[in-house]
Protein backbone atom coordinates (compact mmCIF):
# COMPACT_ATOMS: atom_id res chain seq x y z
CA UNK A 1 0.00 0.00 0.00
CA UNK A 2 1.16 3.55 -0.73
CA UNK A 3 2.63 4.83 2.58
CA UNK A 4 0.60 8.05 2.53
CA UNK A 5 -2.64 6.09 2.12
CA UNK A 6 -1.60 3.68 4.87
CA UNK A 7 -0.94 6.59 7.19
CA UNK A 8 -4.30 8.31 6.69
CA UNK A 9 -6.24 5.02 6.86
CA UNK A 10 -4.62 3.69 10.02
CA UNK A 11 -4.40 7.03 11.84
CA UNK A 12 -7.87 7.65 13.31
CA UNK A 13 -7.29 11.33 13.92
CA UNK A 14 -9.55 13.90 15.49
CA UNK A 15 -9.86 17.40 14.06
CA UNK A 16 -7.27 18.77 16.50
CA UNK A 17 -4.81 15.98 15.70
CA UNK A 18 -5.19 16.72 11.99
CA UNK A 19 -4.76 20.43 12.71
CA UNK A 20 -1.51 19.87 14.58
CA UNK A 21 -0.23 17.65 11.77
CA UNK A 22 -1.15 20.11 9.04
CA UNK A 23 0.69 22.89 10.86
CA UNK A 24 3.81 20.75 10.49
CA UNK A 25 3.07 19.73 6.89
CA UNK A 26 2.75 23.39 5.86
CA UNK A 27 6.39 23.97 6.75
CA UNK A 28 7.79 26.12 3.87
CA UNK A 29 10.90 23.93 3.64
CA UNK A 30 8.67 21.26 2.06
CA UNK A 31 8.66 23.43 -1.07
CA UNK A 32 12.43 23.47 -1.53
CA UNK A 33 13.40 20.00 -0.27
CA UNK A 34 15.39 18.07 -2.87
CA UNK A 35 14.00 15.12 -4.79
CA UNK A 36 16.92 12.96 -3.64
CA UNK A 37 16.13 13.60 0.02
CA UNK A 38 12.45 12.84 -0.47
CA UNK A 39 13.28 9.55 -2.18
CA UNK A 40 15.70 8.60 0.61
CA UNK A 41 13.14 9.36 3.32
CA UNK A 42 10.40 7.57 1.41
CA UNK A 43 12.54 4.46 1.23
CA UNK A 44 12.51 4.36 5.02
CA UNK A 45 8.73 4.15 4.96
CA UNK A 46 8.77 1.21 2.56
CA UNK A 47 11.31 -0.69 4.65
CA UNK A 48 10.05 0.30 8.10
CA UNK A 49 6.64 -0.88 9.25
CA UNK A 50 6.58 1.01 12.52
CA UNK A 51 3.43 2.90 13.44
CA UNK A 52 3.42 6.44 12.04
CA UNK A 53 4.72 9.63 13.64
CA UNK A 54 3.37 9.79 17.16
CA UNK A 55 4.28 6.19 18.10
CA UNK A 56 7.69 6.01 16.48
CA UNK A 57 10.46 7.61 18.53
CA UNK A 58 12.86 7.63 15.58
CA UNK A 59 13.17 11.25 14.45
CA UNK A 60 14.24 10.10 10.99
CA UNK A 61 11.02 8.10 10.60
CA UNK A 62 8.95 11.05 11.84
CA UNK A 63 10.61 13.35 9.31
CA UNK A 64 10.07 10.78 6.55
CA UNK A 65 6.33 10.70 7.23
CA UNK A 66 6.00 14.46 7.29
CA UNK A 67 8.02 14.96 4.11
CA UNK A 68 6.14 12.20 2.32
CA UNK A 69 2.68 13.43 3.30
CA UNK A 70 3.49 16.98 2.20
CA UNK A 71 5.20 16.28 -1.13
CA UNK A 72 3.89 13.01 -2.61
CA UNK A 73 0.45 12.45 -4.14
CA UNK A 74 -1.26 9.49 -2.42
CA UNK A 75 -3.01 8.24 -5.58
CA UNK A 76 -0.16 8.28 -8.07
CA UNK A 77 2.82 8.14 -5.65
CA UNK A 78 4.36 10.92 -7.76
CA UNK A 79 5.94 14.12 -6.48
CA UNK A 80 3.61 17.11 -6.40
CA UNK A 81 5.20 20.06 -8.30
CA UNK A 82 7.03 22.25 -5.79
CA UNK A 83 4.91 25.39 -6.28
CA UNK A 84 1.68 23.38 -6.07
CA UNK A 85 2.43 21.67 -2.77
CA UNK A 86 0.26 22.66 0.21
CA UNK A 87 3.26 24.37 1.83
CA UNK A 88 3.47 26.81 -1.11
CA UNK A 89 -0.19 27.83 -0.86
CA UNK A 90 0.15 30.56 1.78
CA UNK A 91 3.16 32.52 0.42
CA UNK A 92 1.69 32.49 -3.10
CA UNK A 93 -1.99 32.99 -2.32
CA UNK A 94 -1.96 35.63 0.45
CA UNK A 95 -0.50 38.40 -1.77
CA UNK A 96 -2.83 37.38 -4.61
CA UNK A 97 -5.89 37.57 -2.37
CA UNK A 98 -4.70 40.97 -1.13
CA UNK A 99 -4.34 42.40 -4.66
CA UNK A 100 -7.61 40.82 -5.82
CA UNK A 101 -9.43 42.71 -3.06
CA UNK A 102 -7.99 46.11 -4.03
CA UNK A 103 -10.58 48.74 -5.04
CA UNK A 104 -11.30 48.78 -8.76
CA UNK A 105 -9.68 51.64 -10.71
CA UNK A 106 -10.04 50.28 -14.23
CA UNK A 107 -10.39 47.12 -16.29
CA UNK A 108 -6.63 46.48 -16.54
CA UNK A 109 -6.02 46.80 -12.81
CA UNK A 110 -8.64 44.17 -11.98
CA UNK A 111 -7.87 41.54 -14.63
CA UNK A 112 -4.33 40.53 -13.63
CA UNK A 113 -5.07 39.82 -9.92
CA UNK A 114 -8.14 37.76 -10.83
CA UNK A 115 -6.29 35.78 -13.51
CA UNK A 116 -3.37 35.13 -11.15
CA UNK A 117 -5.67 34.08 -8.31
CA UNK A 118 -7.76 31.60 -10.27
CA UNK A 119 -4.91 30.27 -12.39
CA UNK A 120 -3.09 29.16 -9.28
CA UNK A 121 -6.15 27.84 -7.41
CA UNK A 122 -7.25 25.87 -10.49
CA UNK A 123 -3.79 24.32 -10.94
CA UNK A 124 -3.60 23.60 -7.20
CA UNK A 125 -7.03 21.93 -7.15
CA UNK A 126 -6.27 19.73 -10.15
CA UNK A 127 -2.80 18.74 -8.90
CA UNK A 128 -3.95 17.96 -5.36
CA UNK A 129 -7.31 16.44 -6.22
CA UNK A 130 -8.04 12.75 -6.62
CA UNK A 131 -5.96 11.18 -9.40
CA UNK A 132 -7.32 7.64 -9.37
CA UNK A 133 -9.68 8.06 -12.34
CA UNK A 134 -8.63 7.89 -16.00
CA UNK A 135 -7.83 11.23 -17.61
CA UNK A 136 -5.60 12.58 -20.36
CA UNK A 137 -3.32 15.61 -20.27
CA UNK A 138 -5.29 17.47 -22.94
CA UNK A 139 -8.48 17.00 -20.90
CA UNK A 140 -6.88 18.56 -17.84
CA UNK A 141 -5.50 21.46 -19.92
CA UNK A 142 -8.82 22.20 -21.61
CA UNK A 143 -10.74 21.85 -18.36
CA UNK A 144 -8.29 24.07 -16.49
CA UNK A 145 -8.37 26.75 -19.18
CA UNK A 146 -12.17 26.88 -19.12
CA UNK A 147 -12.26 27.01 -15.34
CA UNK A 148 -9.71 29.84 -15.19
CA UNK A 149 -11.61 31.89 -17.78
CA UNK A 150 -15.01 31.44 -16.13
CA UNK A 151 -13.70 32.01 -12.61
CA UNK A 152 -11.87 35.17 -13.68
CA UNK A 153 -14.98 36.57 -15.35
CA UNK A 154 -17.16 35.87 -12.31
CA UNK A 155 -14.51 37.32 -10.01
CA UNK A 156 -14.59 40.60 -11.93
CA UNK A 157 -18.36 41.05 -11.62
CA UNK A 158 -18.40 42.94 -8.27
CA UNK A 159 -15.72 45.35 -9.54
CA UNK A 160 -17.55 45.90 -12.82
CA UNK A 161 -20.67 46.66 -10.80
CA UNK A 162 -18.71 49.21 -8.76
CA UNK A 163 -17.42 50.88 -11.92
CA UNK A 164 -20.89 50.99 -13.45
CA UNK A 165 -22.92 51.99 -10.41
CA UNK A 166 -22.17 54.23 -7.47
CA UNK A 167 -22.49 52.15 -4.29
CA UNK A 168 -22.71 54.59 -1.39
CA UNK A 169 -22.86 51.94 1.33
CA UNK A 170 -19.25 51.00 2.13
CA UNK A 171 -20.24 47.65 3.61
CA UNK A 172 -22.05 46.61 0.45
CA UNK A 173 -19.17 47.90 -1.66
CA UNK A 174 -16.62 45.84 0.27
CA UNK A 175 -18.86 42.84 1.01
CA UNK A 176 -19.57 42.06 -2.66
CA UNK A 177 -15.95 41.10 -3.53
CA UNK A 178 -15.70 38.98 -0.36
CA UNK A 179 -18.97 37.17 -1.15
CA UNK A 180 -17.94 36.48 -4.73
CA UNK A 181 -14.42 35.38 -3.78
CA UNK A 182 -15.69 32.86 -1.22
CA UNK A 183 -18.31 31.35 -3.51
CA UNK A 184 -16.20 31.33 -6.66
CA UNK A 185 -13.40 29.58 -4.73
CA UNK A 186 -15.85 26.82 -3.84
CA UNK A 187 -17.17 26.68 -7.40
CA UNK A 188 -13.60 26.52 -8.66
CA UNK A 189 -13.13 23.25 -6.78
CA UNK A 190 -16.37 21.86 -8.24
CA UNK A 191 -15.46 22.75 -11.80
CA UNK A 192 -11.73 21.97 -11.77
CA UNK A 193 -12.43 18.55 -10.24
CA UNK A 194 -15.69 17.93 -12.09
CA UNK A 195 -14.41 14.70 -13.68
CA UNK A 196 -14.25 12.98 -10.28
CA UNK A 197 -18.03 12.68 -9.73
CA UNK A 198 -18.52 12.00 -13.45
CA UNK A 199 -16.05 9.12 -13.85
CA UNK A 200 -15.80 7.99 -10.24
CA UNK A 201 -12.81 7.67 -7.95
CA UNK A 202 -11.26 4.61 -6.36
CA UNK A 203 -12.71 3.28 -3.13
CA UNK A 204 -10.66 0.82 -1.11
CA UNK A 205 -10.86 -1.33 1.99
CA UNK A 206 -8.72 -0.80 5.09
CA UNK A 207 -5.95 -2.92 3.55
CA UNK A 208 -5.71 -0.64 0.53
CA UNK A 209 -7.33 -3.10 -1.88
CA UNK A 210 -9.24 -1.21 -4.57
CA UNK A 211 -12.90 -2.31 -4.69
CA UNK A 212 -14.06 -0.14 -7.58
CA UNK A 213 -14.71 3.38 -8.84
CA UNK A 214 -17.53 5.33 -7.23
CA UNK A 215 -19.17 8.49 -8.54
CA UNK A 216 -20.83 9.04 -5.17
CA UNK A 217 -17.48 8.98 -3.39
CA UNK A 218 -16.16 11.44 -6.00
CA UNK A 219 -19.08 13.77 -5.33
CA UNK A 220 -18.49 13.57 -1.58
CA UNK A 221 -14.76 14.28 -1.97
CA UNK A 222 -15.35 17.35 -4.13
CA UNK A 223 -18.15 18.68 -1.87
CA UNK A 224 -15.99 18.46 1.25
CA UNK A 225 -13.04 20.17 -0.40
CA UNK A 226 -15.24 22.93 -1.83
CA UNK A 227 -16.65 23.67 1.63
CA UNK A 228 -13.18 23.92 3.14
CA UNK A 229 -11.99 26.22 0.35
CA UNK A 230 -15.02 28.51 0.73
CA UNK A 231 -14.30 28.86 4.44
CA UNK A 232 -10.62 29.57 3.77
CA UNK A 233 -11.05 32.32 1.17
CA UNK A 234 -14.16 33.82 2.72
CA UNK A 235 -12.49 34.25 6.10
CA UNK A 236 -9.16 35.37 4.63
CA UNK A 237 -10.89 38.16 2.68
CA UNK A 238 -13.55 39.20 5.21
CA UNK A 239 -11.47 39.75 8.36
CA UNK A 240 -8.85 42.04 6.72
CA UNK A 241 -11.70 44.14 5.29
CA UNK A 242 -13.20 44.54 8.77
CA UNK A 243 -9.83 45.44 10.29
CA UNK A 244 -9.18 47.94 7.52
CA UNK A 245 -12.55 49.62 8.11
CA UNK A 246 -11.76 50.27 11.77
CA UNK A 247 -8.07 50.99 11.16
CA UNK A 248 -9.00 53.91 8.89
CA UNK A 249 -10.69 55.55 11.88
CA UNK A 250 -7.61 55.53 14.07
CA UNK A 251 -5.30 58.46 14.74
CA UNK A 252 -2.34 56.46 13.41
CA UNK A 253 -3.97 56.13 9.99
CA UNK A 254 -4.79 59.85 9.86
CA UNK A 255 -1.11 60.59 10.40
CA UNK A 256 0.12 57.76 8.14
CA UNK A 257 -2.51 57.15 5.42
CA UNK A 258 -0.17 54.95 3.35
CA UNK A 259 0.11 52.46 6.21
CA UNK A 260 -3.31 50.97 5.43
CA UNK A 261 -1.95 48.77 2.65
CA UNK A 262 0.88 47.43 4.80
CA UNK A 263 -1.58 46.69 7.59
CA UNK A 264 -4.05 45.00 5.26
CA UNK A 265 -1.39 42.84 3.59
CA UNK A 266 -0.01 41.80 6.99
CA UNK A 267 -3.52 41.04 8.20
CA UNK A 268 -4.23 38.93 5.11
CA UNK A 269 -1.05 36.88 5.67
CA UNK A 270 -1.89 36.44 9.35
CA UNK A 271 -5.52 35.43 8.86
CA UNK A 272 -4.82 33.07 5.97
CA UNK A 273 -1.88 31.59 7.88
CA UNK A 274 -4.22 30.81 10.80
CA UNK A 275 -7.17 29.59 8.73
CA UNK A 276 -5.22 27.52 6.17
CA UNK A 277 -4.40 24.55 8.47
CA UNK A 278 -7.95 24.74 9.87
CA UNK A 279 -9.37 24.55 6.35
CA UNK A 280 -7.18 21.59 5.38
CA UNK A 281 -8.11 19.84 8.65
CA UNK A 282 -11.89 20.20 8.40
CA UNK A 283 -12.24 16.78 6.74
CA UNK A 284 -9.93 13.71 6.84
CA UNK A 285 -7.47 13.42 3.97
CA UNK A 286 -8.60 9.86 3.33
CA UNK A 287 -12.37 10.01 3.67
CA UNK A 288 -14.64 7.24 4.88
CA UNK A 289 -17.94 6.27 3.33
CA UNK A 290 -20.44 3.59 4.29
CA UNK A 291 -20.82 0.76 1.79
CA UNK A 292 -24.61 1.26 1.87
CA UNK A 293 -24.14 4.77 0.40
CA UNK A 294 -22.19 3.53 -2.62
CA UNK A 295 -23.44 2.21 -5.95
CA UNK A 296 -25.06 -1.23 -5.91
CA UNK A 297 -22.39 -2.74 -8.14
CA UNK A 298 -19.71 -1.77 -5.61
CA UNK A 299 -21.77 -3.00 -2.65
CA UNK A 300 -21.91 -6.43 -4.25
CA UNK A 301 -18.10 -6.64 -4.48
CA UNK A 302 -17.28 -6.49 -0.77
CA UNK A 303 -18.59 -7.29 2.68
CA UNK A 304 -16.78 -4.36 4.30
CA UNK A 305 -19.18 -1.95 6.00
CA UNK A 306 -16.86 1.05 5.56
CA UNK A 307 -14.67 1.96 2.61
CA UNK A 308 -12.07 4.67 2.01
CA UNK A 309 -11.32 7.23 -0.72
CA UNK A 310 -8.76 9.99 -1.23
CA UNK A 311 -10.50 13.32 -0.67
CA UNK A 312 -7.63 15.40 -1.95
CA UNK A 313 -6.59 18.81 -0.64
Amino acid sequence: MEPNVRFWVTEHQSFFQRLRLWIELLDPTNVIISVEKIETLRQLLFTNEEAPIHVSEDEKIQEAWKRSLSTVHPDSSELIPALLRPAAFLPLMAPTVFFSMMPAKGIKSMILPQVSLYTYTTAFNISNGNASYSRHLHESVLLGTGVIASSTFLGMIPYLVQLKFSLDNIWIRRALPVFFLAHISGMNVFTSRSLEPIRGIQVMDKEGNVIGHSKRAGRKAVNETAISRTVLFGTSAFIPEVFTYFFKRTQFFLQNPQSVWTMKLSCTFLVMGLVLPVSFSMFPQIGRIQRSKLEEEIQSLTEETELFYNRGV
